[in-house]
Protein backbone atom coordinates (compact mmCIF):
# COMPACT_ATOMS: atom_id res chain seq x y z
CA UNK A 1 0.00 0.00 0.00
CA UNK A 2 2.84 2.36 0.83
CA UNK A 3 4.55 1.68 -2.50
CA UNK A 4 1.26 2.27 -4.34
CA UNK A 5 0.80 5.60 -2.56
CA UNK A 6 4.32 6.72 -3.51
CA UNK A 7 3.68 5.67 -7.10
CA UNK A 8 0.45 7.66 -7.27
CA UNK A 9 2.21 10.72 -5.83
CA UNK A 10 4.97 10.49 -8.44
CA UNK A 11 2.41 10.17 -11.23
CA UNK A 12 0.56 13.28 -9.99
CA UNK A 13 3.83 15.31 -9.80
CA UNK A 14 4.73 14.22 -13.32
CA UNK A 15 1.28 15.26 -14.61
CA UNK A 16 1.55 18.64 -12.92
CA UNK A 17 5.03 19.28 -14.36
CA UNK A 18 3.75 18.24 -17.80
CA UNK A 19 0.87 20.69 -17.53
CA UNK A 20 3.22 23.44 -16.41
CA UNK A 21 5.58 22.73 -19.31
CA UNK A 22 2.69 22.78 -21.79
CA UNK A 23 1.40 26.03 -20.29
CA UNK A 24 4.84 27.63 -20.61
CA UNK A 25 5.15 26.51 -24.20
CA UNK A 26 1.70 27.84 -24.90
CA UNK A 27 2.60 31.18 -23.32
CA UNK A 28 5.70 31.40 -25.45
CA UNK A 29 3.73 30.85 -28.62
CA UNK A 30 3.75 34.26 -30.34
CA UNK A 31 1.32 33.15 -33.05
CA UNK A 32 -1.68 32.89 -30.72
CA UNK A 33 -3.97 35.91 -30.56
CA UNK A 34 -5.04 37.55 -27.33
CA UNK A 35 -8.04 39.78 -26.70
CA UNK A 36 -7.97 42.76 -24.39
CA UNK A 37 -11.40 44.19 -23.69
CA UNK A 38 -13.26 46.60 -21.44
CA UNK A 39 -16.71 45.52 -20.09
CA UNK A 40 -19.50 47.22 -18.17
CA UNK A 41 -19.38 45.79 -14.65
CA UNK A 42 -23.18 45.92 -14.28
CA UNK A 43 -24.50 44.78 -17.65
CA UNK A 44 -21.35 42.91 -18.81
CA UNK A 45 -21.66 44.74 -22.09
CA UNK A 46 -18.41 44.85 -24.05
CA UNK A 47 -17.41 48.47 -24.59
CA UNK A 48 -14.02 48.16 -26.24
CA UNK A 49 -11.65 45.41 -27.23
CA UNK A 50 -8.75 44.68 -29.54
CA UNK A 51 -6.77 41.62 -30.51
CA UNK A 52 -3.00 41.20 -30.49
CA UNK A 53 -0.64 38.34 -31.09
CA UNK A 54 2.15 37.57 -28.64
CA UNK A 55 4.69 39.22 -30.92
CA UNK A 56 2.58 42.37 -31.19
CA UNK A 57 2.23 42.53 -27.41
CA UNK A 58 6.02 42.43 -26.97
CA UNK A 59 6.54 45.11 -29.66
CA UNK A 60 3.88 47.32 -28.05
CA UNK A 61 5.55 47.01 -24.65
CA UNK A 62 8.98 47.91 -26.05
CA UNK A 63 7.61 50.94 -27.90
CA UNK A 64 5.75 52.08 -24.78
CA UNK A 65 8.94 51.86 -22.70
CA UNK A 66 10.91 53.90 -25.24
CA UNK A 67 8.15 56.52 -25.41
CA UNK A 68 8.06 56.85 -21.63
CA UNK A 69 11.84 57.20 -21.41
CA UNK A 70 11.88 59.74 -24.24
CA UNK A 71 9.10 61.84 -22.72
CA UNK A 72 10.77 61.83 -19.31
CA UNK A 73 14.07 62.90 -20.85
CA UNK A 74 12.38 65.69 -22.81
CA UNK A 75 10.53 67.09 -19.79
CA UNK A 76 13.62 66.91 -17.57
CA UNK A 77 15.99 68.48 -20.12
CA UNK A 78 13.82 71.19 -21.72
CA UNK A 79 11.19 72.18 -19.14
CA UNK A 80 11.35 73.77 -15.66
CA UNK A 81 10.14 70.48 -14.19
CA UNK A 82 13.78 69.44 -13.74
CA UNK A 83 14.08 71.97 -10.92
CA UNK A 84 11.71 69.83 -8.82
CA UNK A 85 14.09 66.86 -8.97
CA UNK A 86 15.85 66.47 -5.59
CA UNK A 87 19.47 67.60 -5.82
CA UNK A 88 19.07 69.52 -9.11
CA UNK A 89 19.99 73.24 -8.75
CA UNK A 90 17.32 75.81 -9.51
CA UNK A 91 17.81 78.88 -11.72
CA UNK A 92 18.82 81.13 -8.83
CA UNK A 93 21.47 78.66 -7.65
CA UNK A 94 22.87 78.34 -11.17
CA UNK A 95 23.01 82.14 -11.49
CA UNK A 96 24.93 82.39 -8.21
CA UNK A 97 27.33 79.67 -9.38
CA UNK A 98 28.03 81.53 -12.64
CA UNK A 99 28.65 84.79 -10.77
CA UNK A 100 31.03 83.00 -8.41
CA UNK A 101 32.99 81.56 -11.35
CA UNK A 102 33.35 85.05 -12.88
CA UNK A 103 34.43 86.53 -9.52
CA UNK A 104 37.02 83.79 -9.01
CA UNK A 105 38.41 84.40 -12.50
CA UNK A 106 38.67 88.15 -11.82
CA UNK A 107 40.32 87.54 -8.43
CA UNK A 108 42.92 85.24 -10.01
CA UNK A 109 43.81 87.94 -12.54
CA UNK A 110 43.97 90.58 -9.79
CA UNK A 111 46.25 88.41 -7.65
CA UNK A 112 48.53 87.77 -10.64
CA UNK A 113 48.77 91.52 -11.33
CA UNK A 114 49.57 92.31 -7.69
CA UNK A 115 52.21 89.56 -7.62
CA UNK A 116 53.83 91.04 -10.73
CA UNK A 117 53.62 94.54 -9.26
CA UNK A 118 55.30 93.39 -6.02
CA UNK A 119 58.01 91.51 -7.93
CA UNK A 120 58.72 94.60 -10.05
CA UNK A 121 58.96 96.72 -6.89
CA UNK A 122 61.58 94.34 -5.47
CA UNK A 123 63.44 94.45 -8.79
CA UNK A 124 63.41 98.25 -8.77
CA UNK A 125 64.98 98.21 -5.30
CA UNK A 126 67.66 95.70 -6.30
CA UNK A 127 68.29 97.48 -9.64
CA UNK A 128 67.74 94.40 -11.82
CA UNK A 129 65.03 95.90 -14.01
CA UNK A 130 61.35 95.04 -14.32
CA UNK A 131 59.38 92.29 -15.97
CA UNK A 132 56.81 93.16 -18.63
CA UNK A 133 54.10 90.53 -18.84
CA UNK A 134 51.02 90.77 -21.01
CA UNK A 135 47.74 90.30 -19.24
CA UNK A 136 45.98 87.00 -20.08
CA UNK A 137 42.76 87.28 -22.10
CA UNK A 138 39.51 87.36 -20.17
CA UNK A 139 38.24 83.77 -20.00
CA UNK A 140 34.65 84.97 -19.57
CA UNK A 141 34.61 86.54 -23.07
CA UNK A 142 34.48 84.34 -26.14
CA UNK A 143 37.26 85.34 -28.53
CA UNK A 144 35.92 85.93 -32.00
CA UNK A 145 38.04 86.01 -35.15
CA UNK A 146 38.92 89.55 -36.18
CA UNK A 147 38.31 90.54 -39.75
CA UNK A 148 40.19 93.66 -40.83
CA UNK A 149 37.91 94.74 -43.65
CA UNK A 150 38.19 98.47 -44.26
CA UNK A 151 35.43 100.48 -45.82
CA UNK A 152 35.99 103.10 -48.53
CA UNK A 153 35.32 105.91 -46.03
CA UNK A 154 37.89 104.48 -43.61
CA UNK A 155 40.55 104.21 -46.33
CA UNK A 156 39.91 107.78 -47.47
CA UNK A 157 40.16 109.07 -43.90
CA UNK A 158 43.46 107.22 -43.35
CA UNK A 159 44.92 108.74 -46.54
CA UNK A 160 43.88 112.22 -45.40
CA UNK A 161 45.53 111.82 -41.99
CA UNK A 162 48.73 110.44 -43.52
CA UNK A 163 48.97 113.41 -45.91
CA UNK A 164 48.45 115.92 -43.10
CA UNK A 165 51.04 114.33 -40.79
CA UNK A 166 53.71 113.32 -43.30
CA UNK A 167 55.86 116.41 -42.44
CA UNK A 168 55.37 116.11 -38.65
CA UNK A 169 58.26 114.43 -36.89
CA UNK A 170 58.81 113.50 -33.25
CA UNK A 171 61.98 112.06 -31.78
CA UNK A 172 60.79 111.78 -28.15
CA UNK A 173 59.53 108.20 -28.37
CA UNK A 174 60.02 107.68 -24.64
CA UNK A 175 57.08 109.98 -23.84
CA UNK A 176 54.54 107.89 -25.78
CA UNK A 177 51.73 106.25 -23.82
CA UNK A 178 52.70 107.85 -20.51
CA UNK A 179 49.40 109.61 -19.92
CA UNK A 180 50.04 113.03 -18.42
CA UNK A 181 53.06 114.97 -19.72
CA UNK A 182 55.82 114.66 -17.09
CA UNK A 183 57.06 118.18 -17.83
CA UNK A 184 53.79 119.51 -16.41
CA UNK A 185 54.38 117.78 -13.04
CA UNK A 186 56.24 119.68 -10.31
CA UNK A 187 58.72 117.30 -8.67
CA UNK A 188 60.18 118.35 -5.31
CA UNK A 189 63.84 117.59 -4.72
CA UNK A 190 64.11 114.74 -2.19
CA UNK A 191 67.26 116.35 -0.77
CA UNK A 192 69.49 119.34 -1.54
CA UNK A 193 73.09 118.54 -2.37
CA UNK A 194 75.66 117.71 -5.01
CA UNK A 195 75.12 115.06 -7.67
CA UNK A 196 78.17 112.78 -7.69
CA UNK A 197 76.92 110.09 -10.07
CA UNK A 198 74.40 110.61 -12.85
CA UNK A 199 71.87 108.46 -14.65
CA UNK A 200 73.55 105.83 -16.89
CA UNK A 201 71.57 102.92 -18.32
CA UNK A 202 74.68 101.38 -19.90
CA UNK A 203 76.31 100.98 -16.48
CA UNK A 204 73.01 99.80 -14.94
CA UNK A 205 72.91 102.95 -12.79
CA UNK A 206 69.21 103.73 -13.08
CA UNK A 207 69.21 106.79 -10.82
CA UNK A 208 71.41 109.54 -9.42
CA UNK A 209 73.56 109.79 -6.27
CA UNK A 210 73.20 112.95 -4.18
CA UNK A 211 75.69 113.86 -1.45
CA UNK A 212 74.61 116.14 1.39
CA UNK A 213 75.24 116.63 5.08
CA UNK A 214 74.96 113.46 7.20
CA UNK A 215 71.57 112.73 8.72
CA UNK A 216 69.75 115.13 6.38
CA UNK A 217 66.01 114.50 5.99
CA UNK A 218 64.80 112.86 2.78
CA UNK A 219 61.37 114.08 1.62
CA UNK A 220 58.81 112.69 -0.84
CA UNK A 221 59.06 114.18 -4.31
CA UNK A 222 55.27 113.88 -4.97
CA UNK A 223 52.07 112.92 -3.22
CA UNK A 224 51.64 109.17 -3.03
CA UNK A 225 51.53 105.96 -1.02
CA UNK A 226 54.48 104.03 0.40
CA UNK A 227 54.47 100.60 -1.25
CA UNK A 228 57.79 99.33 0.15
CA UNK A 229 59.71 100.19 3.30
CA UNK A 230 62.36 97.63 4.24
CA UNK A 231 66.06 96.79 4.51
CA UNK A 232 68.04 94.83 1.93
CA UNK A 233 71.61 93.57 2.02
CA UNK A 234 72.85 95.46 -1.05
CA UNK A 235 71.07 98.81 -0.79
CA UNK A 236 70.32 99.04 2.93
CA UNK A 237 67.17 100.89 4.04
CA UNK A 238 64.94 101.51 1.01
CA UNK A 239 61.60 103.19 0.59
CA UNK A 240 59.38 103.25 -2.53
CA UNK A 241 56.47 105.62 -3.08
CA UNK A 242 53.74 105.07 -5.66
CA UNK A 243 52.42 108.28 -7.24
CA UNK A 244 49.68 109.02 -9.75
CA UNK A 245 50.22 108.55 -13.50
CA UNK A 246 52.09 105.26 -12.78
CA UNK A 247 55.13 107.06 -11.36
CA UNK A 248 57.30 105.44 -8.67
CA UNK A 249 60.07 107.18 -6.73
CA UNK A 250 62.85 105.15 -5.07
CA UNK A 251 65.09 106.24 -2.17
CA UNK A 252 68.05 103.96 -1.23
CA UNK A 253 70.95 103.75 1.28
CA UNK A 254 69.03 105.53 4.06
CA UNK A 255 70.08 105.46 7.71
CA UNK A 256 66.48 105.27 8.97
CA UNK A 257 63.00 104.95 7.50
CA UNK A 258 60.29 107.27 8.83
CA UNK A 259 57.28 105.84 7.00
CA UNK A 260 55.82 102.34 6.90
CA UNK A 261 54.35 100.44 3.99
CA UNK A 262 50.84 101.69 3.21
CA UNK A 263 51.43 105.20 4.63
CA UNK A 264 49.98 108.10 2.68
CA UNK A 265 52.49 110.94 2.13
CA UNK A 266 52.39 114.43 0.68
CA UNK A 267 55.07 116.13 -1.40
CA UNK A 268 57.71 117.43 1.02
CA UNK A 269 56.86 115.03 3.87
CA UNK A 270 59.87 113.51 5.63
CA UNK A 271 60.11 109.81 4.75
CA UNK A 272 63.70 108.84 5.67
CA UNK A 273 67.08 109.97 7.02
CA UNK A 274 70.00 109.99 4.59
CA UNK A 275 72.66 107.44 5.46
CA UNK A 276 75.27 104.96 4.29
CA UNK A 277 73.51 101.57 4.59
CA UNK A 278 73.96 98.56 2.35
CA UNK A 279 76.93 96.92 0.65
CA UNK A 280 76.73 98.95 -2.59
CA UNK A 281 77.68 102.30 -1.07
CA UNK A 282 80.87 104.32 -0.67
CA UNK A 283 79.75 107.01 1.75
CA UNK A 284 76.80 109.04 3.00
CA UNK A 285 74.55 109.76 0.04
CA UNK A 286 71.04 109.22 -1.34
CA UNK A 287 70.41 107.08 -4.40
CA UNK A 288 67.26 108.48 -6.02
CA UNK A 289 65.33 106.90 -8.92
CA UNK A 290 62.22 107.79 -10.92
CA UNK A 291 60.19 105.19 -12.80
CA UNK A 292 57.18 105.61 -15.09
CA UNK A 293 55.25 102.54 -16.25
CA UNK A 294 58.26 100.31 -15.61
CA UNK A 295 60.69 102.59 -17.49
CA UNK A 296 63.54 104.31 -15.58
CA UNK A 297 63.77 108.11 -16.04
CA UNK A 298 66.66 110.50 -15.61
CA UNK A 299 65.69 112.51 -12.49
CA UNK A 300 67.83 115.49 -13.56
CA UNK A 301 65.45 116.11 -16.47
CA UNK A 302 62.45 116.59 -14.18
CA UNK A 303 63.78 117.63 -10.74
CA UNK A 304 65.76 120.74 -9.80
CA UNK A 305 68.38 119.77 -7.19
Amino acid sequence: MVKLAYLCTDIQIMKMSEKKRKWNLKWLNFKDKYRLGIYNDTTYEQIFHFRLTGREVVVALVISIFLLVGLNTFFIAFTPLREYIPGYPDSETRRIMQNNVLKIDSLENEIAEWALYWDNSIRVVSGTGTQIVQNPPDSSIANKPFSDVRSKQDSAFRDLIEKEERFEFSTDFSSFNRGKNLSEIHFMAPIRGKITSGFNVGENHLGIDIVSSPNDVVVATLDGTVILSEWTLKTGYNILVQHSDNIISVYKHNAKLLKKQGSRVKAGDAIAIMGNSGELTSGHHLHFELWCKGVPLDPEQYVVF
